[in-house]
Parts: C-alpha cells; structure tokens; sequence
C-alpha cells in the first residue's frame, strides 16, 4: 500500500508548463513533497514537526529573499 495517496497542488500553480511540487498527508502524520513533473520519482518525507516548522517558517517570511545592495 502506498504510503501517501491523496496528492495535491497549489491553486496558483499553472500556467503554459503547470510545473510545481505537490504535498500529500499520511496518516501517521508525515508529509510527503514531489515534483509534479516526475509523480514516480524521489519523494521527500518530513515529520509533522519538520513539516510544522517550515510552514511556521514560510508564514514569519524566513524564506523571503535578501534586499538587493
């Protein structure tokens, strides 16, 4: 059985080549991320607190890119 079924997108994802990653919750908790162009390839697994600690990130703007000089 796999282990993530339910796979989905971001909503804004589209566009000419609709390239994105996609995110699937498990059961147990974890979550699952692939590329949407290689669904049979790698998939990167983070606990529910890996994953909790990187949408905290993202939501307090961790991520954002340094001001250009």
């Amino acid at each position: 059985m796999e282990k993530y079924t339910a796979w989905r997108k971001s909503s804004r994802s589209g566009g000419a080549n609709d390239n994105c990653v996609e995110v699937a919750f498990a059961p147990d908790g974890s979550v699952g991320v692939r590329d949407s162009k290689n669904r049979d390839g790698a998939v990167l697994d983070f606990t529910a607190a890996e994953w909790g600690a990187f949408v905290g990130g993202v939501k307090d703007n961790e991520f954002d890119a340094p001001s250009a000089p």
